[in-house]
């Protein structure tokens, strides 16, 4: 990097310059030149108007070549002035030059359609159909983010193959090939060809299907073949920027949808991709290789803003690298702006804002740094200036006083970028070289069987099978080599006593299902911080291997180090939804199917980081079950909403519609994998009010639990709503209210009563919950016969009992006679009987606030609703733990003996109230 140090102190520089502009060799030769067509741009910002408006005035005196060339000199006159006389904002320069580009290539689309169809008629395809062109702009034109000296990159597609309509004499058919590549050839004159006015933009087509070797232009039926057989991963980054930027009448078409079907999925791959992080290593040495070979012999060269350590380009590659690492499971990354993006990664807290913010910085400072270098000559050039009077001008126009404040700040945003670009991509493995040759030195045994011999028994036994597996045996020699790596370490790790066997087996287990899915272990490999919590995790209990295996993208989730210390924000979930929603519905991705994945995606997502945080007890069992319970409410309000837009019959904007939890969701102690019991219930008179809220909810129930590639969200029991099974799924809200408040000859039975002390209102319009909640007052607080309500409760639980045998000298925490059904029941009990008289026991509290609120009312005798809450509170815990361990539930009657006495004195309290 250019040092601080560098002499620049100069006091006859004149800091008092109110015309910066003149000092540009440039700028002195427009206005030299084109004094007479200056006045043609209208005054004031750049613009596609005013540029419209200054083409057709220069129209009336040359022709469309030198028209466009004239222009860009007008263009960059008044940038020029705008950017360090009035010091604009860089977006203004840059999407003037963006728009410029636009403007120019449409004109040249038009004028070369206009003389090859007057010679061949249109092109058609096998129907006898228009066949679109599309100019699409790649880098910095796709992105809106031209400098005043830039290349344009572009690649021409047509929509399909076939041939021209031939001219009015019925002459002069040839292929759709032939006439685009002429296309093609006249744009290059129009454009890029330098005549005595220039050039209005340097053209390169290098990235094109097959480079130089391949056609001008390529058929969208190649492209797409190119793109399965014989696409790149560095081309994946170019692709990122790509948009149709010409002709300006197609580029809204709905045609172009066919394009994006074509390069997002190249560009996105549907599951974490960190396996481009080599390409992005390669390509970037590479780019680095060929800088180094420009500076040999000449230093000065190496003060390059864009390519040097720190530049403007390893900016760009940390931002495309993530945005293409996590754009196919976030499509909300999918957007093609660099600073933009970078307000996207934070958003999505891929990114620290800080570190967003000051790569932001970094980048509008070198993109205004890159301009002023390139204003002093017109010249396609990134390196600072020798010459002590241009770097005076620059340090003036970027604001500083001297040159030294210039440099340290130019080298303090380099240092930044540097390091967060090392950090992002720097590999553990060092290279070794030889002659030149650099090669990464193994860090895994030489084959599987080496690796065989050199762990551990307890490995061993869960590998040795690999070698008969179908996919273990299909492996590239790439993927092989990061099995070992990471089953290398694993063992390394273990032998150190870093991890437990079960970490070791655990993670070998995991892998065995992944085989073939190789850029998981990428990510590992990119991430050994994410690789330890992940061996920690999985030696801690059985049920996050498990729930890993069904839903590997979750392991991601570890890369954040203070996800263990947060907690579920429903808010901030339910906008992340909202914005892949967006961010698919701008693509017309956003069919059913994929909106269905980025519910999964995103529940399995938050589920896992919740079991982290529990695993590593962070959080409590009853923390646990909140936020269970408020994402299962945010996926049903989600989904909900996003289903009602969808309905092909809805005759109202929102619905005046509900949904009611019952169970584990309405107490909110949902645990992982927990059915959600619900009733759906609606309140419309108009006529297709039942017939659109069936509709409703037969689509909901199938996005809720339909298996696509991603899984399901959630099992639905609707077992509760009125009648049960044989009931419609949904009611209206009358019906549901009589139905419980015992009116007419169709009523609930007790359970269901009982049931209802746990119920609660999870989504719907505001007067469906006032008319809710009146209802489960009125059910709960109706006067009741204590004692046959308390024999009909008991009866039901005896029931129960008889279904779940248990062993003598065992204690099955939910089932057993004092278990947590027991003190469930009881507690239901005090409800159902005493909130009439004391209201206080209305609220879904749960079960143990409940238990403790009957004590202070006395209902209950000293401490023994307190030591029913207590050992309910206990029994849930190791509940907790047996789930997370995979075991049954049940404990030694022996360690058992408190907690039962506890449930069995509560109902013996019963019994005498």
């Amino acid at each position: 990097m250019l040092s601080s140090s560098t002499e620049c102190s100069d006091s006859s520089f004149d800091r008092t310059w109110v015309h910066a502009a003149e000092y540009s060799r440039y700028y002195q030769r427009v206005q030299r030149r084109y004094a007479d067509e200056l006045a043609l741009l209208p005054e004031g910002a750049v613009n596609r108007a005013s540029m419209e408006q200054a083409l057709q005035a220069l129209l009336l005196q040359h022709g469309l070549s030198a028209a466009l060339r004239i222009l860009r000199q007008l263009v960059m006159s008044r940038l020029i002035e705008r950017d360090v006389q009035l010091f604009v904002p860089m977006q203004e320069v840059t999407l003037a030059m963006t728009e410029l580009a636009e403007l120019a290539l449409d004109q040249a689309c038009a004028h070369g359609h206009a003389q090859l169809q007057q010679r061949y008629g249109a092109p058609l395809d096998e129907q006898g159909q228009p066949v679109q062109f599309w100019v699409i702009g790649m880098g910095k034109l796709g992105a809106r983010e031209l400098n005043v000296s830039s290349d344009i990159d572009l690649i021409y597609v047509f929509e399909s193959d076939g041939e021209t309509s031939g001219n009015a004499s019925g002459r002069g058919i040839v292929s759709n090939q032939e006439y685009f590549a002429q296309l093609v050839r006249h744009i290059q004159v129009v454009v890029g060809d330098t005549t005595e006015h220039g050039f209005v933009f340097r053209m390169d087509l290098a990235l094109r299907p097959h480079g130089k070797s391949g056609p001008a232009a390529i058929s969208l039926g190649a492209l797409n073949q190119y793109f399965l057989m014989h696409g790149r991963e560095w081309e994946r980054f170019a692709w990122l920027k790509s948009r149709v930027v010409a002709p300006a009448a197609v580029v809204r078409s709905s045609n172009v949808q066919k394009l994006r079907e074509a390069v997002l999925p190249f560009v996105f791959r549907r599951y974490l991709d960190y396996s481009v992080f080599d390409a992005l290593r390669d390509l970037h040495r590479q780019i680095r290789e060929h800088a180094n070979i420009r500076c040999a012999g000449r230093p000065e060269r190496a003060n390059d803003v864009k390519i040097s350590r720190g530049g403007i380009r390893e900016i760009e590659f940390t931002v495309q690298l993530l945005q293409v690492v996590r754009g196919g499971n976030f499509p909300e990354l999918r957007c093609r702006p660099t600073l933009e993006a970078l307000s996207r990664l934070a958003r999505a807290d891929l990114m620290p804002e800080a570190t967003a913010q000051k790569l932001h910085d970094a980048y509008v400072f070198l993109r205004q740094t890159e301009h002023r270098i390139q204003y002093l000559d017109d010249q396609q050039t990134h390196v600072l200036p020798t010459a002590d009077e241009d770097l005076h001008w620059i340090a003036l126009t970027m604001q500083f006083d001297d040159v030294c404040g210039f440099l340290r700040a130019l080298d303090q945003h380099r240092e930044l970028v540097a390091q967060e670009f090392d950090a992002l991509l720097g590999s553990s493995k060092s290279p070794t070289c030889h002659k030149g040759k650099c090669s990464k030195s193994p860090s895994h045994p030489a084959s599987f069987e080496k690796l065989l011999e050199q762990v551990p028994p307890a490995m061993v036994e869960k590998l040795d099978k690999w070698p008969e597996l179908t996919r273990f045996q299909a492996l590239r020699e790439d993927a092989m080599a990061r099995v070992l790596t990471l089953l290398h370490t694993t063992a390394q790790k273990l032998g150190r006593d870093e991890i437990s066997e079960a970490s070791a087996t655990g993670f070998c287990e995991w892998m065995e299902s992944l085989l073939g899915r190789d850029s998981y272990f990428a990510l590992l490999i990119e991430r050994p911080a994410i690789f330890s919590r992940l061996l920690n995790l999985l030696g801690a209990t059985k049920w996050p291997l498990r729930y890993m295996r069904r839903h590997p993208g979750v392991v991601d989730e570890l890369a954040s180090g203070s996800m263990l210390y947060e907690r579920f924000d429903a808010l901030a979930f339910a906008e992340e939804l909202t914005l892949r929603y967006e961010a698919l519905n701008h693509t017309r991705e956003d069919d059913d199917e994929n909106l269905m994945n980025v519910l999964r995606r995103g529940q399995h997502a938050e589920t896992f980081r919740t079991l982290a945080r529990d695993v590593e007890r962070k959080i409590s069992v009853e923390d646990v079950a909140d936020d269970l319970s408020a994402l299962a409410d945010t996926i049903l309000l989600t989904t909900t909403q996003w289903c009602w837009s969808r309905l092909r019959k809805r005759h109202r904007e929102l619905p005046e519609f509900a949904i009611i939890g019952y169970g584990k969701l309405g107490g909110k102690e949902l645990g992982y994998g927990s059915d959600l019991d619900i009733v759906f219930v609606y309140d419309d008179d108009h006529d297709d009010a039942p017939e659109v809220y069936a509709s409703l909810v037969r689509k909901l129930i199938t996005w809720l639990t339909a298996k696509t590639a991603e899984g399901d969200l959630y099992e639905i029991d609707t077992a509760l709503r009125p009648n049960g099974n044989s009931g419609l799924l949904v009611t209206s809200f009358k019906a549901y209210a009589d139905y419980q408040q015992q009116r007419g000859s169709n009523t609930a039975w007790t359970w269901e009563h009982q049931a209802m002390t746990r119920a609660r209102f999870v989504m719907g319009s505001e007067h469906l919950r006032a008319q809710f909640d009146k209802v489960r007052e009125a059910v709960i607080q109706a006067p009741r016969d204590k004692a046959a309500l308390r024999q009909e409760i008991w009866a039901m639980r005896v029931r129960m009992r008889q279904a779940h045998a248990v062993a003598p000298d065992r204690f099955d925490l939910k089932h057993s006679p004092g278990g947590m059904i027991d003190i469930e029941f009881a507690t239901q009990f005090l409800v159902l009987a005493y909130s009439g008289a004391h209201p206080e026991l209305l609220r879904n509290a749960g079960n143990i606030a409940l238990l403790r609120i009957a004590q202070e009312l006395q209902l209950l005798p000293d401490g023994v609703g307190t030591a029913a809450a207590d050992a309910y509170r206990e029994m849930r815990r190791l509940q907790h733990i047996a789930r997370l361990n995979e075991d049954n539930g049940q404990i030694a009657m022996a360690q058992a003996n408190a907690l039962k006495e506890a449930g069995l004195a509560l109902w013996a309290a019963l019994e005498h109230s």
